[in-house]
């Protein structure tokens, strides 16, 4: 599964699982971590938890294992870590602290909008 597919895969499992502001940035060029940075957020912890599961199981499902999961007990802010794509799933006020779009700003946004149901 390249990049892309992976990127698919994770916009999908998120938004069945009601994620909000699903934002992809293309970091390839910015940052030698990954090719794809997903930022996501969901109102309550128990929601967090729920859509970084649902992340990991549909991965998994399509053949990819997870490198590292962080911060899925408290469910602040659960960093998935997939190799090529590395997930953030935020509870809403910890985005807004943390800002990571503003940090990574050099990268260009994907478009996920064929992936999320309105």
């Amino acid at each position: 599964m390249d990049s892309k597919e992976l990127l698919e895969t994770v916009v999908k499992a998120a938004d069945s699982k009601r994620a909000e502001e699903i934002v992809a940035l293309d970091v390839a060029n910015v940052s030698l971590l990954a090719d794809y940075f997903v930022i996501m957020q969901a109102n309550s912890e128990r929601q967090v938890k729920a859509i970084a599961d649902e992340i990991e199981e549909k991965v998994a499902a399509a053949g990819v294992q997870v490198r590292d999961i962080e911060g899925k007990n408290a469910a602040n802010w659960v960093l998935l870590d997939f190799g090529d794509v590395v997930v953030h799933v935020f509870r809403t006020e910890t985005r807004q602290f943390y800002n990571l779009e503003k940090l990574w700003a050099e990268a260009p946004l994907v478009d996920v909008s064929d992936w999320v149901k309105d």
